[in-house]
């Protein structure tokens, strides 16, 4: 974009007569007339301007310039060698005493993020054991590698099916990379913790109410792969989610209560009826045996005496010959052709 302003517009008289492209004349010549050198002076790229800082045309151009061979402002300095020189000296000088302040150890379980002058060592996260650190010029930072388990607060979440239901879970990490625990976030396990009360509101709003209650599993699973997935470029490792509790406001723990009784109500009276209806069918097919038989009769009625007399001393039975009941009985089928 420069070079094509730079072609399209005049050139002024400083320019001109610095490069002789006509002497003080009207500074309209063409981009053509500039000389070669000046061409590949100013190319363009912005980072091939080794120019100096008093050149007017580059510094009207494209502004301050990137001197070559200079020190990498991204890299330590004289003053950080320095520092550094003077901390291991004092470390000399005070010996064995700066042993105190340069041995460290961390446990088996721990790791140790050493920045020296804020800025990261090479080598990852030190431990377990014993390290050394420079006291004046280098921080640690500790980190626990043990598995973490935290309680998830209580969140009103409004189901799918527009129910209102309060849900607590149980999340269990452990930081997997020490170090990019330490530079990557501030804080891994306030932020962790935050996340996975936004993810369990997330995940159970779009879920029906019969399915919070009946797909846990499948919940947590769908929990423990999101938080890990985000977690992951923090160093944290989610290794498992469960839902604790699920609390029905009082009404609809009610209401649930009465269809749940009424639908077992329901199908207590069904049963009822198939036995009955199953029971008449054996009735009859008993009645058409013992009719084919009259001694069966006979012994039926004996039976059930002895049953009674059993079963209630105090009932007093009036025997009666079935003979006589069979005038007020109507015939049967069989009996009227017999008959005929």
């Amino acid at each position: 974009m420069f070079a094509l302003e730079l072609a399209s517009a005049p050139i002024n008289s400083s320019f001109s007569d610095r490069f002789g492209g006509g002497g003080g004349g009207s500074g309209d010549e063409p981009a053509s007339s500039i000389p070669p050198e000046f061409r590949s002076k100013y190319s363009t790229s912005f980072a091939d301007y080794p120019q100096p800082l008093s050149d007017p045309v580059r510094t009207r151009i494209w502004g301050p310039p990137v001197v070559r061979g200079s020190a990498d402002p991204g890299g330590p300095g004289i003053c950080a060698f320095i520092l550094t020189l003077f901390s291991f000296l004092l470390i000399l000088a005070t010996f064995p005493l700066s042993l105190c302040f340069s041995v460290k150890v961390v446990q088996e379980y721990e790791r140790a993020v050493i920045f020296r002058l804020g800025r990261l060592l090479k080598g990852g996260a030190r431990g377990p054991g014993i390290f050394f650190i420079v006291p004046c010029i280098d921080t640690y930072r500790k980190i626990d590698l043990r598995t973490v388990s935290f309680d998830v607060p209580p969140q009103e979440i409004l189901s799918r099916d527009s129910v209102t239901v309060a849900v607590d879970a149980v999340v269990y990490y452990r930081v997997q990379n020490p170090t990019i625990a330490v530079s990557n976030v501030e804080n891994f396990s306030h932020s962790t913790r935050l996340l996975a009360a936004t993810t369990l509101r997330n995940v159970l709003g779009t879920k029906n109410l019969a399915e919070i209650l009946s797909e846990r599993e499948t919940i947590s699973h769908t929990m423990q792969s999101s938080l890990d997935e985000a977690t992951d470029p923090w160093g944290v490792k989610v290794e498992r989610v469960e839902i604790k509790d699920v609390r029905l406001p009082v009404q609809l723990q009610r209401a649930m209560a009465a269809e749940a009784e009424a639908a077992r109500e329901a199908r207590a009276k069904v049963i009822a009826a198939e036995g009955e209806q199953k029971a008449s069918h054996a009735l009859r097919e008993a009645a058409e045996i013992i009719s084919e038989s009259p001694g069966a009769l006979q012994l039926r009625y004996l039976q059930t005496l002895n049953t009674i007399s059993a079963e209630k001393n105090s009932t007093i039975i009036f025997p009666l010959p079935i003979d006589i009941l069979k005038h007020f009985l109507k015939p049967d089928k069989k009996e009227k052709k017999e008959m005929r």
